[in-house]
């Protein structure tokens, strides 16, 4: 008995062996180098490590079998390019723009939002929200980043009296950025939601660490083995607080309009894809154009024809709360780090930042914005170093031509940015920070997608303006009321990959406030 049970799971494992061996994606995938595999479970137990660990292996890896190689367990297979020219080729597709693992592992809370989402869904969305982020509507925002970041300006004055250390900077910078997208995006300030709030920001937290625990595990990559897992418990608490949160915001918002008998959400149905309100809208209704919101556009889409129904909305407001603020407060985190860093860097930044605040008034305004060209180098620089989304997933729906070799149907690809950012062939001395990298002499030739911080083709970030926008004034205001010191040396801290690039362990900063007579009062 004993002998037949063995003899027949002998067999079984050949079969499946043969299925995934002689299949045809793993056919064409195995002419793709990669580390050393197995027989069925393949190479992913390369990754089996601490969370703390895992992006310190990958960029080896990255290293070791540029310009691509394969990683597989069972029929998942991820392809990851390294090369400029197959990133191109891959993003410049509009058949590969569906995203499946691990976005999926992020439908639970954001169901599919215009991050998830994929086909007519994914562009009808598009189609609805990028009024939000035109030029027209983002110079309005700019009132609430020049508003938010006094306040971060003053809590750092008035809560650490002379200089002292920030323990968690990225702690303390989500807190405002979820305020900045929660007042332009969503219309709603958040001076009253207290602990919810703060349980809010944790969970996000929480929530990806979770998720990048699970894509390196292939058992718990089924839905019904996780939800039974630790983890899964804990997810599920996650998101009631998650979804908690956002309803709170999305009913807030629809009762302001109830109270107004939907005047000001009528006037926005009138608004053109460039962000401009009709002429009698504008004449009628200031206010409208001033307090426009993303989500005033998702409730007026659900009572214009039903573009959008209420979970759609839930889905949206999920999506842009999510990616509004933590990919921001990890980009700031490590560009205050850097310019701690480089006192010199620190030091043009600020020059520059006080002529334009003395001729201002200390109101940062889009076309004064544009003037801190040397600013904006080095939050480029910074970005090319520390990108918020270090890495982007695509499912292959049709076989894909690379340079150098055939993608099959049913593959992912995995486009590792935080490495492509640091190739040498297009970033001399790649773990050097210099802004003048992005100086126009120096940027011609490059390959555009060498830098994509922001992802790139039709599927690139939506709200890129809005995000330098908000990091320049940022950055701006706290550099014009501070000097910045380091006290953990950047370039020894461990990172951590969950949905945004951060450290493991919190980055300290020392805030010295600059001599009144030198900056301004709030």
């Amino acid at each position: 008995m004993f002998l037949t049970i063995s003899l027949s799971l002998i067999f079984l494992l050949f079969i499946l062996h043969c299925l995934i061996r002689y299949g045809r994606v793993r056919k064409i995938l195995h002419h793709i180098p990669g580390p050393k595999a197995y027989p069925i479970i393949g190479n992913m137990y390369h990754l089996q490590v601490n969370n703390e660990h895992i992006l310190k292996k990958l960029w080896k890896m990255n290293e070791k079998f540029y310009p691509i190689y394969n990683i597989w367990t069972f029929f998942i297979s991820i392809v990851i390019i390294l090369q400029p020219e197959d990133v191109e080729v891959l993003l410049k597709s509009t058949k590969h723009m569906e995203k499946n693992t691990p976005y999926k592992y992020l439908q639970p809370w954001l169901s599919t939002g215009l991050l998830t989402s994929a086909g007519t869904k994914w562009q009808n969305r598009r189609k609805i929200l990028t009024p939000a982020f035109h030029f027209n509507i983002l110079e309005h925002f700019v009132v609430v980043f020049n508003e938010e970041t006094r306040s971060l300006v003053k809590s750092l004055k008035e809560e650490r009296k002379g200089a002292a250390v920030v323990k968690n900077v990225q702690q303390l910078i989500r807190k405002h950025a979820l305020n900045m997208i929660c007042e332009t995006a969503l219309g709603i300030r958040l001076d009253e939601m207290g602990e919810m709030e703060s349980k809010y920001r944790d969970a996000v937290h929480t929530f990806g660490k979770i998720v990048s625990y699970r894509i390196v595990r292939p058992w718990y990559h089924f839905d019904a083995i996780f939800a039974f897992s630790s983890y899964g418990r804990l997810q599920k608490k996650l998101i009631k607080t998650l979804h908690d949160f956002s309803k709170k915001i999305i009913a807030e918002r629809k009762n302001f309009h109830e109270d107004t008998n939907w005047k000001y959400l009528q006037n926005v149905t009138n608004m053109n894809e460039n962000g401009i309100l009709s002429k009698e809208s504008n004449d009628n209704n200031n206010y409208t154009k001033k307090r426009l919101a993303l989500l005033d556009l998702l409730i007026a889409s659900s009572l214009n024809d039903n573009q959008i129904d209420e979970k759609g909305i839930q889905e949206e407001v999920d999506t842009f709360m999510f990616a509004g603020h933590d990919t921001t407060a990890s980009a700031l985190s490590f560009a205050l780090s850097l310019f701690a860093k480089h006192k010199d860097v620190q030091e043009r930044i600020r020059e520059e930042v006080n002529t334009i605040m003395k001729e201002e008034n200390n109101e940062l305004t889009i076309l004064e914005l544009q003037k801190l060209s040397y600013l904006e180098m080095c939050i480029k620089e910074s970005l090319r170093l520390y990108p918020s989304v270090h890495a982007i997933f695509r499912h292959i729906s049709q076989d894909l031509q690379l340079k150098n070799y055939l993608i099959p149907t049913g593959a992912i690809c995995h486009v590792n940015i935080h490495s492509i950012h640091r190739n040498p062939k297009y970033w001399p001395n790649p773990n050097v920070f210099n802004p003048d990298r992005f100086l126009p002499e120096n940027m011609k030739g490059r390959n555009l997608y060498s830098y994509i911080p922001f992802s790139a083709g039709s599927r690139n970030c939506i709200g890129q303006k809005y995000a330098m926008l908000e990091l320049k004034i940022m950055v701006a205001h706290i550099l014009h009321n501070f000097y910045v010191e380091s006290v953990d040396e950047l370039d020894d801290v461990q990172m951590i990959g969950d949905l945004t690039l951060h450290p493991f362990k919190p980055l300290r900063l020392k805030f010295t406030p600059i001599k009144q007579n030198e900056s301004y009062m709030i």
